[in-house]
């Protein structure tokens, strides 16, 4: 029993119980948010911007709140009090209707998503780096809760339409919030700021091109991965994918992600960070080559799963490439500038994305094609200019 117990208080268990939680709501927003504003009458370009928009606000606020989670006690703190706020923001989706209402209530949801992403990621790998554990099988957890979310919660699709979008998406948020409460400590007890560290250890010392440009290219192709939220379910229903195709169309993407998350620690150490996120541009331009000539959907299966790649090892290049070149006094402000990067590159390519598929449909995606491979130059780029050291 004490056993029993000792494993139920670990901090990588509480850390992976909130893991399952985090993406909860955006998968359950993927398969029904798209279908829900549609039948709200809001046309194509405008569920881009109520995609869009959030994001752009999210550039303005990750970065200040991941420099407050840095200064405070520890960064579960602020990740608290951020779940807190989307679980209680959420309620407001029950009574808008139009489209400025859905854009601001829906703002405030994605600020609370958005901003705890970075945060807890950053928390939970120097947390796992400290206690030699794996930080793999810890966020593999989050992917699995988007696995539930996108093929078992989306499956009621079929079910109960679109109108379930509103409750289920407040009750995602609602439990998120309560497991934010079981959050363990993330900072090392000794960990003690000083004025001299803090001047050392500034963000913009780390700052220079051949770092940035890793962190660009994974933003440009993780800007395509965030298409298939805004914009994948509508156009695969619009192009006759049946209602019962779309939740583990992209729940099987999510699958993938998870297992490579889980054999992580296998072969993990085996890739540099830089290699991984070049891997992601070059699956990134295969996989969206393809779904921009509308492929039938057994390829879309397989296409998915090369979201593993494309997202699952671009995400963790990213995440240990910050680790590897920055220190813990501003990892949650390192994290969050790299987020900003990826939810500006986002914002962009949502506001487009939503008029190109009002002209080119599915062929739209060939402009995630060619951001593949502007991803794959700013990779090279960075490796001439500054080779790896080691697994760096």
């Amino acid at each position: 029993m004490s056993s029993a117990l000792s494993r139920l208080a670990s901090p990588e268990l509480r850390a992976s119980l909130f893991q399952f939680s985090m993406y909860l709501p955006g998968a359950v927003a993927s398969v029904f948010l798209g279908l829900w504003l549609d039948e709200h009458g809001l046309p194509a370009d405008q569920i881009g911007l109520v995609n869009s928009v959030p994001i752009l606000v999210l550039l303005a606020a990750n970065l200040y709140i991941g420099r407050l989670a840095d200064r405070a006690n520890d960064w579960r703190t602020v990740i608290a009090i951020m779940a807190i706020f989307g679980a209680v923001v959420s309620f407001a989706l029950i009574f808008v209707t139009e489209f400025w209402g859905i854009v601001l209530v829906w703002t405030l949801c994605t600020l609370s998503n958005g901003s705890i992403a970075p945060l807890i990621d950053a928390a939970t790998l120097r947390m796992t780096r400290r206690n030699g554990t794996d930080f793999g099988v810890v966020r593999a957890w989050g992917t699995v809760g988007y696995i539930v979310g996108a093929g078992g919660i989306g499956m009621l699709l079929s079910v109960w339409g679109a109108d379930a979008f509103v409750p289920l998406v407040i009750a995602m948020m609602v439990l998120r919030a309560l497991l934010s409460l079981l959050l363990p400590r993330f900072r090392a007890p000794s960990q003690k700021a000083t004025l001299a560290a803090t001047e050392r250890t500034r963000l913009k010392d780390s700052l220079k091109l051949w770092f940035i440009l890793p962190l660009l290219a994974f933003a440009l192709v993780n800007a395509s991965n965030a298409l298939i939220g805004g914009f994948g379910a509508l156009l695969w229903h619009e192009n006759g994918v049946p209602g019962y195709f779309i939740g583990p169309l992209l729940a099987v993407a999510a699958t993938g992600e998870a297992a490579l998350m889980f054999a992580w620690r296998r072969f993990g150490g085996r890739i540099t960070a830089r290699n991984m996120i070049l891997a992601a541009c070059v699956a990134s331009l295969i996989r969206f080559t393809i779904m921009a000539f509308n492929p039938p959907v057994a390829v879309l299966f397989v296409t998915q799963l090369m979201h593993a790649i494309s997202f699952g090892l671009g995400y963790f290049g990213v995440v240990h490439f910050i680790a590897n070149w920055t220190n813990e006094s501003n990892a949650a402000e390192a994290q969050g500038f790299a987020t900003m990067l990826q939810q500006g590159a986002s914002f962009s390519l949502l506001t487009v994305f939503g008029l190109l598929v009002v002209q080119f449909g599915a062929a739209s995606f060939f402009a995630s094609s060619l951001l593949a491979v502007l991803g794959i130059g700013c990779v090279l780029l960075s490796l001439r200019m500054m080779p790896p050291r080691e697994l760096r």
